[in-house]
């Protein structure tokens, strides 16, 4: 077997650790230490989260969706195979890195979507976009970290807590959904987000789509009406 060759280095802002790039033939793996981010062998859970938050927004004449985290390009792809020729998409990449090797290495893996006129990329914190912005978008996906337990970073607990969901409630249209990927189950999570204001699907995907897999998980949660209150967003 092949060995695997190291590609490049990611320093975690706040050092938070490094990720680290590697490729093995035609295969490519993300690092955490030693604990396996992502793989492009395994990328069918990360589609299935872009199509069924499109699914949901498929009437919507002019959909702007806001994805956090590019990880390897396929989620970013299925949103762009289901989105309308007049959709957008905002990318939120902290990393620089990752935002280059998407557009290096590993852009044939997901079809080279970064080059769609639709896919707009900001190299910033998804957190920041959520607090800045009120009914911006018709579908926000986060597929950040390993989930609301994260990996890589601590700075992502206000992302999955009370705070970040009601920043994610005040930034999605009437109507909008937000859609989570998770390695796992979060009884706490779900908990979380039926407290907010959104309707809650939570289900189980296999990693590898049609061929198996472990299964991962997604919840597509759906914007109940706001009170004022509740549409605020958090200080």
């Amino acid at each position: 077997m092949k060995p695997w060759m190291l590609l490049d280095v990611a320093r975690a802002p706040r050092d938070e650790g490094e990720l680290r790039l590697y490729r093995r033939g035609e295969e490519f793996s993300i690092r955490v230490g030693n604990r396996e981010l992502m793989s492009s062998r395994v990328h069918g859970s990360e589609e299935a989260l872009g199509e069924l938050a499109c699914a949901r927004i498929a009437d919507r004449p002019r959909p702007r969706v806001l994805i956090g985290g590019l990880g390897m390009g396929y989620t970013l792809s299925a949103v762009l195979h289901g989105l309308s020729a007049q959709g957008q998409v905002i990318v939120a990449e902290l990393i620089p890195e990752v935002v280059a090797w998407n557009r290096g290495p590993l852009a044939i893996l997901a079809g080279h979507p970064l080059q769609d006129d639709r896919v707009i990329v900001r190299e910033v914190d998804v957190a920041r976009i959520l607090r800045e912005e009120q009914r911006a978008y018709d579908a926000i996906l986060l597929d950040v970290d390993n989930g609301p337990k994260g990996l890589t970073r601590n700075g992502n607990d206000w992302l999955y807590g009370h705070g970040g969901l009601r920043a994610a409630a005040a930034a999605l249209r009437p109507g909008g959904v937000l859609a989570v990927w998770s390695a796992g189950p979060d009884h706490a999570f779900s908990d979380r987000l039926r407290k907010t204001v959104f309707k809650l699907e939570e289900l189980r995907v296999r990693a590898r789509g049609a061929c198996g897999g472990a299964r991962h998980t997604i919840w597509i949660a759906g914007c109940a009406a706001q009170t004022a209150e509740q549409a605020s967003p958090p200080h």
